[in-house]
C-alpha cells in the first residue's frame, strides 16, 4: 500500500482523471463554507440528491447561517424539515448549531467537528475534507462498495472490523493535495459507475484492475451482515375536527417523531383511553384502515378515523384546537400529512 502522501496511488490517479470528466455538480460544492456544507451532509443522510438538493435551498434560504438556525425556535426548524423524515436529524442540526455559536466558531478539524451532536465520523470527514482541506477519507456506501469490490475485500462493511479496515484503506489512498476531490470522486464514482446492482463495468476506467470483475464477485460484494428485522406496530388516530378548527398534540420525547404534531392518539396516550371521545365512537367514520407506513426497522400499520362533532367537546389532556388555516405552520410527520390532504377538505 501507498506510504508516501506526496505521491498518488494508481487507484486515486484514475478516480480524480474520471471524476475532472463525469464529476456531478452539486450547488455545496461551490462554496468551502462548513455550515452550507456540514447542512448539505445532514440533509443528504438517508434521502436522495434530487429530493435533497431542493431541501438544501430551502434550509439555506431560511437560515442562511450557523447563527440563524441557532436562534430559531424548534418548531420552525422540524416545520422546514417536514417531509424529509428521521427527524432526529433536525434536532439534531438545531442542537449543534447552538453549539457552534456557543464555542463562537466553528470547529474546523476532523476531531474537533465529533463533538457536535449528530456529527459522527463520515459528516467530520466530509466537513474537514470539503471546508477545510484536512486529509481525511469519507467512507460512506458508495466508498464501501468501491472498495470492496476493487481490492477483493469480504470483511462485512457493517461490523466494526470492516468499518476500521475501510477506513484505514481509504486513508491510505486519499492523496494529500486533493483530498476534497478524492472523496467527492469516490462518492460520485460509486454513484455514478460502481452502482449496487447492474455496475456500469464496460465503462469503468478500473475494470482491468478491479478483483470484483476478474473473479465475478460484484453482485455478492460488498458483504453485508443481515439487517434488523423489520418490526410491526399499529397505531391509531382520531382526527377531530369542529368548524374550522383541528385536535392536535405535541408529541413526547422516548418515542418517533419527538416534537412532531399529530391528532387523537387512540393506542399510545393515556389520557384518552377513558376520556369522553370515546363514548362517541358510532359518530366516528372511518378514513383509512391498516395505512402502511414503513419506518427504519419499523412498519407502521396505521388507522385514522374522522369525528366532526356538531358542538366543540373537550379535549384529553395535552391537546390544544387548532386552526386548520394555520396548519401549515406545525410540523407534522408526513403519514399525517398524506391522511390529511386526503380528509381534510
Amino acid at each position: 500500500m501507498l506510504k508516501d502522501k506526496n505521491s498518488v496511488h494508481p487507484f486515486a490517479a484514475t478516480l480524480l482523471s474520471w471524476f475532472a470528466e463525469h464529476g456531478r455538480c452539486l450547488p455545496w460544492r461551490e462554496t468551502t463554507d462548513p455550515y452550507a456544507i456540514w447542512l448539505s451532509e445532514v440533509v443528504l443522510q438517508q434521502t436522495r440528491i434530487d429530493q435533497g438538493t431542493s431541501y438544501w435551498h430551502r434550509l439555506m434560504e431560511r437560515f442562511p447561517s450557523v447563527e440563524e438556525l441557532a436562534a430559531a425556535d424548534e418548531d420552525e426548524v422540524l416545520l422546514q424539515w417536514q417531509g424529509l423524515g428521521y427527524y432526529s436529524r433536525a434536532r439534531n442540526l438545531h442542537h449543534a448549531a447552538r453549539q457552534i455559536v456557543e464555542m463562537g466558531q466553528f470547529p474546523s478539524s476532523f476531531k474537533a467537528l465529533q463533538s457536535l451532536k449528530g456529527v459522527g465520523r463520515y459528516t467530520a470527514a466530509a466537513i474537514a475534507s470539503f471546508a477545510f482541506g484536512e486529509c481525511v477519507a469519507v467512507v460512506d456506501g458508495n466508498v464501501y462498495r468501491v472498495l470492496a469490490r476493487y481490492f477483493g475485500i469480504d470483511t462485512p462493511i457493517n461490523s466494526s472490523a470492516g468499518e476500521r479496515l475501510f477506513f484505514s484503506l481509504a486513508q491510505e489512498l486519499i492523496p494529500a493535495s486533493a483530498p476534497a476531490l478524492f472523496n467527492q470522486a469516490m462518492m460520485d464514482f460509486g454513484a455514478l459507475c460502481c452502482t449496487p446492482s447492474s455496475p456500469h463495468c464496460s465503462l469503468c476506467p478500473l475494470s482491468l484492475s478491479c478483483h470484483a470483475l476478474r473473479a465475478q464477485l460484484t453482485s455478492s460484494l460488498p458483504i453485508k451482515l443481515k439487517k434488523v428485522k423489520v418490526k410491526e406496530r399499529r397505531m391509531a388516530w382520531l382526527i377531530v375536527i369542529h368548524q374550522d378548527s383541528i385536535a392536535l398534540r405535541r408529541r413526547g420525547a422516548g418515542d418517533i417523531w419527538q416534537g412532531l404534531w399529530e391528532p387523537v392518539n387512540l393506542i399510545d396516550d393515556p389520557h384518552v383511553s377513558s376520556h369522553v371521545l370515546l363514548s362517541t365512537r358510532r359518530a366516528w367514520m372511518s378514513v383509512a384502515e391498516g395505512h402502511r407506513h414503513l419506518l427504519t426497522h419499523r412498519l407502521l400499520l396505521a388507522d385514522f378515523h374522522l369525528y366532526r362533532p356538531e358542538e366543540r367537546p373537550p379535549l384529553p389532556e395535552g391537546y390544544q384546537w387548532v386552526r386548520l388555516s394555520e396548519l401549515q405552520n406545525y410540523a407534522l410527520p408526513q403519514l399525517m400529512v398524506e391522511v390529511f390532504n386526503k380528509c381534510i377538505k
